[in-house]
């Protein structure tokens, strides 16, 4: 059988891409550089992205097309490559038109304060007059509807500009959204990646979050593909990396300035706020004992070359305010004066960020 370039489109027509469903030669993905010495055929296919999930098996499914269309004489197995469109970084779309400044509170693991972290500085935010949102975008554990007093919120929606939008809780000056308020809060969330990197989509883009000056997200522990979805979904200003001075926390919040800084996700990072800093018995509110270390936090901020944003005392009344509903920084305590000196550090840093200031350093990520 004599083989011609055509023939060889004519099988590859037949490979469609999974969820689009154009087939590869329309979506432009077989490059023009098709190759016949013999019964040998070689070209190559191109990806958008080298992280595409689906390459391995287009290029089955390619092999495969052409040698049940032409037939099994046909050389082609392993002559396949694989490309990348060359492609200039695109910025997030906008989907929160009326949010002045987005910011991530993350944390390396679990267990470190992170939501009483991001539940605070939402509230004291609020309380220095600024308009503000909390995303709970902690899928699998979900803080916020116990820290705000709203675990029995029901969502509704309202129609906006032709739009059917989610109306977010407001409580304390601040829009809150959470995946805990439409999941039972007594059953784990059993959710694939996808589904709930979707869901995070909706709660972003499908509700009314109005005009606000800072749209606080409250992201997963670790690092994950939700906080790709997040980066490649929202402009982020910068995040805030949470840590308490235990050395095997401050390993793990390092690997998370790493993962923002790297080039794959690329936001900038405000700062590291040192939580559990030290204990303070009520009793005696002017004594500190280092339970965890001292100044592991502080340390870890120089070293990789950012702000240390605050550090937060362990006080019983924080862990009792979040299970009550009432973020400590209401109260008029040692507590509620850290957090609030913590909001307007964040301000500070959020100010020097929107003026350009030149970036902090990527830092290697320790194993």
């Amino acid at each position: 059988m004599e083989l011609y370039p055509k023939l060889i489109l004519d099988a590859l027509h037949t490979v469609r891409y999974p969820g689009s469903g154009n087939d590869i030669v329309a979506a432009g993905m077989v490059e023009d550089d098709i190759r016949i010495e013999g019964n040998k055929v070689s070209f190559s296919l191109i990806f958008d992205k080298p992280t595409d999930p689906f390459i391995r098996s287009i290029v089955k499914s390619a092999e495969a097309a052409i040698t049940n269309f032409i037939g099994p004489e046909v050389d082609i197995k392993g002559n396949i490559a694989v490309k990348t469109r060359a492609q200039a970084p695109q910025k997030p779309e906008t989907l929160l038109p009326g949010v002045k400044n987005i910011i991530g509170v993350s944390s390396g693991k679990g267990g470190v304060g992170k939501s009483t972290v991001a539940s605070n500085l939402a509230v004291a935010l609020a309380q220095l007059g600024y308009k503000v949102g909390l995303l709970d975008a902690d899928i699998f554990g979900p803080s916020a509807p116990l820290m705000f007093g709203l675990q029995d919120e029901a969502l509704y929606v309202e129609k906006v500009d032709g739009r059917d939008l989610i109306v977010p809780a407001e409580k304390y000056g601040v829009k809150v959204l959470s995946i805990g308020f439409v999941v039972d809060k007594d059953k784990a969330v059993l959710w694939r990646g996808g589904m709930a990197s979707n869901a995070l989509k909706q709660l972003i883009g499908e509700a009314n979050w109005g005009d606000l000056d800072y749209f606080i997200i409250d992201m997963p522990p670790g690092t994950s593909d939700i906080h790709l979805t997040l980066v490649q979904t929202l402009a982020i200003t910068g995040a805030i990396v949470v840590t308490t001075p235990q050395q095997v926390a401050l390993a793990d919040a390092r690997k998370g300035v790493s993962m923002f800084q790297g080039k794959q996700v690329n936001v900038p990072v405000l700062g590291i706020v040192e939580n559990m800093s030290w204990f303070t018995p009520a009793a005696h509110p002017d004594e500190k004992y280092f339970i965890f270390g001292k100044d592991g936090g502080k340390l870890l901020a120089e070293a990789v070359g950012v702000k240390l944003l605050g550090q937060i005392p362990l006080v019983a009344s924080i862990c009792r305010s979040g299970d009550e509903g009432t973020p400590v920084v209401l109260q008029n305590s040692v507590s509620g004066a850290a957090f609030l000196d913590l909001a307007r550090n964040v301000v500070a840093a959020t100010d020097a960020r929107n003026s350009q200031l030149p970036p902090t350093h990527p830092v290697e990520m320790n194993s």
